[in-house]
């Protein structure tokens, strides 16, 4: 697995980072947030108000990596 993500999609707070591991890829999702002491943090985990954006996130990251697969062959 690369050091650099392959690509982001962001919507909203929530973030899909797509790694490409020699072709093979994975996902992570994560949602944007700020602390008591106003720094800005990631967690994995989604309230029901994140839910829909979650949702899009991982369709538009499979639609990329299929774009990228696809281009390969």
């Amino acid at each position: 697995m690369s050091n650099q993500p392959a690509h982001k999609i962001k919507l909203g707070l929530i973030t899909a980072t797509i790694w490409d591991n020699d072709g093979s890829y994975s996902v992570d999702m994560s949602r944007s947030y700020k602390n008591d002491q106003n720094e800005w943090k990631n967690t994995s985990g989604f309230f029901h108000s994140d839910l829909l954006n979650v949702a899009k996130c991982a369709e538009r990251a499979e639609i990329w990596i299929s774009r990228q697969l696809y281009s390969r062959s």
